[in-house]
């Protein structure tokens, strides 16, 4: 009996000493929105790429430099802030034709897991766009890490996705004359960011 309650007191010991180490090693980061861009771009009239950008948003990045594959990430953007450079059409695309964010204001990340993959890694996760909520495949890649001028450590990230904004619920289907879409179903996001170490 003394030999189990020993051997368990070993075992205990070795368990919490996996999941400290484990925590150690992953940070907590979060974004620099001064120097991050969380941009999207659709087509019009098939010939024409309308991009833009959201300017309201934030992000916390739990990673793990020693296994990628712990990491995780969890963001949100406010749909208001979007701005293409048009008055008009940004109106548009707050409106109920779009996102609708009077009553959708929020467009949502948490990622579920991190898989390495032939390509890189890809971030897997549910992304909530007009109260619709798809799992979605994010290949990202970290482009560096330094520290900085004032002592801060961060790291860059890039991300990139394409999705079908009728999977959202975003279904405004204005067809021309030769069939073609006014504005196309694909629509696809970009993340390039600097995110910052937060201290333990």
């Amino acid at each position: 009996m003394r030999y189990l309650r020993w051997r368990d007191l070993v075992l205990a010991s070795f368990v919490t000493l996996c999941m400290t180490t484990t925590v150690q090693a992953a940070d907590t980061y979060t974004l620099d929105t001064a120097h991050t861009l969380v941009g999207f771009s659709a087509r019009h009239l098939v010939i024409y790429k309308v991009k833009g950008k959201f300017h309201t948003f934030d992000a916390t990045l739990i990673y793990d430099e020693q296994d990628v594959t712990q990491s995780a990430l969890r963001g949100r953007i406010q749909a208001a802030s979007l701005d293409t450079d048009h008055e008009k059409r940004d109106t548009h695309l707050r409106s109920e034709d779009f996102l609708y964010v009077d009553k959708f204001p929020e467009i949502t990340f948490a990622s579920k897991r991190v898989e390495k993959r032939d390509t890189g890694y890809v971030l897997i996760g549910d992304l909530t766009i007009r109260g619709v909520t798809k799992e979605v495949v994010i290949p990202f890649t970290i482009t560096g890490k330094i520290i900085d001028t004032r002592g801060q450590t961060r790291i860059g990230i890039e991300a990139n996705l394409r999705i079908n904004r009728q999977d959202f619920g975003v279904s405004y289907s204005k067809v021309m004359d030769n069939g073609g879409l006014v504005v196309s179903d694909t629509v696809d996001i970009e993340l390039i960011a600097e995110a910052v170490k937060q201290p333990k």
